[in-house]
């Protein structure tokens, strides 16, 4: 079982490890959704922390149909992140009709290689079957779709992330996130059949700053190996 945890900062990343995380998606502005992470928060990990690192590229918040200048800046940004030896890029592209933007995938998924290349919850706002848009993914390459079952959280979603599962068939993992927690997990585990699951983890500091809570890492990760 892969447990996933988002971490919005350098701190967020300790946080996760020390809370038993071996991988994260790393980002910033967790508050708008999660936006592109600074270089050097990404070296920091990958080098100093040493976690399996995923690294969102999404340089605003709002909707996931880009300008050509919008989608000039995810490529130099996945280039920057195969240099900083991260492990993984994280992305999510519409076309105007709110289906998978299948050019812009593959583009992104033959420019990030060797990186894996994750597939995000853009998934989740798509106007087209779930299953049909799972195929393009696969067609495009992708190795990982994150995904909530195009439902408000993930727990809603079980049906259709189950379904997803069983139609990937081993071609792509799916990682069933959104509002898992350690009193949840289990259950969407078992429901869904998924082997990897993306939990945020976080917390709020009496400043208003969002970051990942050690305990909460340790419970989730206690909740689904015990």
């Amino acid at each position: 079982m892969i447990i996933e945890i988002c971490a919005n900062s350098c701190q967020s990343a300790i946080n996760a490890m020390q809370g038993g995380a071996k991988r994260i998606e790393l980002c910033r502005q967790l508050e708008l959704g999660g936006t592109t992470p600074a270089e050097k928060d990404i070296l920091y990990c990958v080098e100093q922390l040493h976690l399996r690192t995923h690294v969102l590229l999404r340089p605003r918040a709002g909707n996931f149909v880009y300008s050509e200048e919008e989608f000039g800046q995810i490529c130099r940004e996945v280039e920057l992140c195969r240099r900083a030896g991260a492990h993984a890029v994280v992305v999510g592209f519409l076309t105007e009709n709110g289906c998978v933007d299948e050019r812009r995938t593959r583009d992104i998924v033959r420019l990030a290689a060797p990186l894996e290349v994750t597939f995000h919850r853009a998934f989740d706002e798509i106007r087209q079957p779930p299953s049909e848009a799972l195929e393009t993914l696969v067609g495009c390459g992708c190795h990982r779709l994150l995904t909530s079952g195009c439902s408000p959280n993930a727990e809603e979603g079980i049906d259709t992330i189950r379904q997803l599962v069983d139609q990937s068939a081993g071609r792509i993992a799916i990682l069933a996130g959104a509002g898992i927690t350690p009193l949840n997990a289990r259950r969407i585990v078992k429901e869904t059949g998924v082997a990897e699951i993306h939990g945020s983890c976080k917390h709020t500091l009496p400043d208003g700053t969002i970051e990942t809570d050690v305990d909460t890492v340790r419970q989730l990760i206690k909740s689904i190996i015990q």
